[in-house]
């Protein structure tokens, strides 16, 4: 959970990394400091990536709630967690509570992350300002990567809450005043902010980068504004945007799909945004991770004796797992699910399921043993490292994992989408982009593919991924797909309702 003061009490923050650098590793492992903008010696040119590095730190450093609230609502999962966080239990058979503290702590995680973020660009152009003319354009480059975080993060709260602020500088003052935009006028913001960035961001992967590995590129913005224009249904936008990075012949699908959400998949040419974390390697110091424990299972025998289990809140739900069986999908299902004996268990009561096949067990390909555990009967796989490849000494769940946060995947799925909708594209077609996912998959190809086979293969490919699966039914209006296992939704139920606090605090229109 993060700190929201700068939002209500609207001060000039600098968040920086550090003042001392030697590499980018040592400016991601000093990533929590702040400084005052009158610490910083402007005419130091040499020391302006540090705000662009201390905001690429701010928006990795996401609170554990905020990817299990953002997903916990679509049929791909359910909450787990039986027996703790009753409200986020609620939250997944849509009964919200507003004093919740996970909303809360998702609107101030976000708008903290904005508001360092504008920070560090406006701090970005005060070096530019005092800096030669030779480095005006690695300035624009910076303040572009700072365009992009600040759209990902404004698309991600608009998904969530429809009508939000839309928050351009420090001080907050004038935005605070304009109230809250429309979703509509918040995605268009992020489709034109992806466009003021565009001509300054490298023409590159992420991985290729060596100034800021896995950094945000030209080819990331493209995907931010095909979300956005997704979420508009300007499907044209969306193949334009997706047709620019499949036309670039710079990505590709990993081959092994179970390795591309582990270590051997990181920084690989199918991510185009992903948030780093690293132990470095080493059994002691110091250690930037991500808090994957609520995603793991409760009880398990890990292979490498001492890794610790997780806590039970996040499990995939007995309609992906059948939906996923009646497709005879081995690849995907095994990478997405890990299984105990009495999910396997309760699988087979249904007789429709009473075989399944015989790679479903409670044991990973890679040898760790998931146990019966009281909070659910099956964990996330995608967000699972094996034991193994746990840096020797270091025993939390999923220590030094990165987090996938857009891959070459889902730009494939978009523009297939986009063109079974009307749109029109150069280069390939829907069948072709549909069927390099399914290869990789182990599936056969499709010819002559509908809107509906798209759909099916973004549940098969991106479930459990930051609400894809969700986001996609409220915009389809496909509302049916989420009354399932004696759920009921109504379209009321669509978007969370404000957090008190906020409403307490903010001019929201809301009681």
């Amino acid at each position: 959970m993060k700190n929201f003061k700068q939002l209500l009490n609207p001060l000039v923050y600098v968040l920086v990394a550090g003042l001392c650098f030697t590499s980018c590793e040592d400016k991601l492992k000093e990533q929590d400091g702040q400084l005052g903008t009158g610490d910083l010696d402007y005419t130091k040119t040499s020391d302006m990536i540090m705000p662009l590095i201390g905001a690429y730190a701010q928006i990795y450093s996401r609170g554990w709630e905020d990817p299990l609230l953002i997903g916990v609502r679509g049929d791909d999962v359910n909450a787990g967690g039986l027996g703790d966080q009753q409200p986020f239990a609620e939250t997944d058979l849509f009964n919200y509570d507003k004093g919740y503290w996970m909303y809360n702590s998702l609107w101030t995680n976000m708008y903290s992350d904005i508001l360092d973020i504008n920070n560090a660009r406006e701090t970005i152009q005060t070096y530019k300002d005092f800096a030669p003319e030779s480095a005006y354009a690695k300035a624009d480059q910076y303040m572009a990567e700072t365009k992009v975080l600040s759209g990902w993060t404004h698309l991600q709260m608009s998904r969530v809450w429809g009508s939000v602020f839309i928050i351009t500088q420090s001080d907050v003052t004038d935005d605070l005043a304009n109230g809250v935009a429309t979703k509509a006028e918040v995605m268009k913001y992020v489709s034109d902010l992806m466009d003021e960035a565009l001509p300054y961001l490298p023409d590159m992967r992420p991985n290729q980068r060596t100034d800021v590995p896995g950094g945000v590129t030209k080819y990331t913005a493209l995907a931010v504004k095909a979300l956005a224009n997704l979420e508009l249904e300007n499907y044209q936008e969306v193949a334009n945007a997706t047709s620019a990075i499949i036309n670039s012949n710079k990505f590709m699908l990993l081959n092994d799909f179970y390795q591309l959400f582990k270590k051997p998949g990181e920084l690989s040419n199918e991510n185009l945004f992903e948030f780093q974390y690293s132990d470095y390697g080493s059994a002691t110091g110091s250690v930037n991770n991500h808090l994957y424990a609520p995603f793991g299972p409760q009880n398990w025998t890990p292979a490498r004796t001492g890794a610790s289990s997780g806590w039970g809140f996040y499990e995939p739900s007995f309609k992906f797992i059948k939906f996923m069986l009646d497709r005879n999908e081995t690849v995907r299902l095994q990478t997405s699910v890990l299984f105990t004996d009495r999910g396997i268990a309760e699988i087979k009561t249904d007789a429709a399921y009473a075989t399944l096949p015989s790679w479903i067990s409670n044991t990973t390909p890679d040898g760790d043993v998931v146990n019966d555990f009281n909070r659910a009967k099956f964990s996330s796989g995608k967000h699972y490292l094996p034991s193994k490849q746990l840096t020797e000494g270091r025993n939390d769940y999923g220590s030094g994992k990165n987090f996938i946060v857009i891959r070459y995947a889902e730009i494939l799925l978009m523009y297939a989408e986009a063109l079974t909708k009307g749109a029109n594209a150069s280069g390939m077609t829907a069948d072709h982009a549909v069927n390099l996912v399914r290869n990789r998959a182990g599936l056969g190809d499709l010819t002559g593919v509908t809107h509906a086979d798209v759909m099916d293969e973004k549940f098969a490919e991106l479930a459990m991924e930051w609400g894809i699966r969700y986001f996609d039914l409220i915009r389809l209006k496909n509302y049916a797909e989420l009354s399932y296992d004696g759920r009921t939704f109504t379209e009321d139920k669509a978007l969370l309702p404000y957090p008190q606090a906020q409403v307490d605090l903010l001019p929201l229109g809301v009681q």
